[in-house]
């Protein structure tokens, strides 16, 4: 057997079909497309469409509520924070703000702010200014010798 003998078996492999060569060939005329309207033209596909019959999307209640106002935060644990300290990415003498951890890679775009959450062990002593952080967070980085300032609060206050 050779690379350039190896074939399909016979009739493995079915012909296309030629479609709108005459009506002798059984697609003729319209091609199988049926006869006038919207879908026997080319290039239209209505999507969604299900026969008159009320679509899915439709039939289906609405649910949920998106809040315009909402804060789209990045999250970020202590573990990965402590992680580019030890990497010398983080300089432990200044504040870690969203400014020191996008350049540090710890996160790709500054968005609205930083999170804080607690998954991790934090072992060096750092100042955060972060938009928010949770309770178990705020534990760790007052147990490290840390201090952390809020900046949810002076945003609250200014739009107050």
């Amino acid at each position: 057997m050779k690379l350039n003998e190896i074939s399909d078996n016979e009739g493995a492999k079915k012909g296309r079909m030629r479609v709108g060569r005459g009506i002798g060939s059984g697609k003729g005329k319209t091609g199988g497309r049926g006869v006038k309207g919207q879908k026997a033209r080319t290039g239209v596909a209505v999507k969604g469409f299900e026969g008159g019959q009320m679509p899915l999307y439709r039939r289906l209640p609405k649910r949920g509520f998106w809040n315009p106002f909402s804060n789209d935060l990045n999250e970020v644990n202590l573990g990965r924070i402590q992680e580019a300290v030890d990497a010398k990415k983080l300089d432990a003498g200044q504040p870690v703000t969203v400014e020191a951890l996008v350049a540090a890679g710890v996160v790709s775009k500054p968005r609205d702010g930083v999170k804080i959450l607690g998954m991790g062990e934090l072992t060096t002593t750092l100042s955060f200014e972060v938009f928010g952080a949770s309770k178990s967070a705020q534990a760790a980085i007052e147990k490290a010798g840390g201090s952390l300032k809020i900046l949810a609060a002076a945003v609250a206050e200014s739009a107050a």
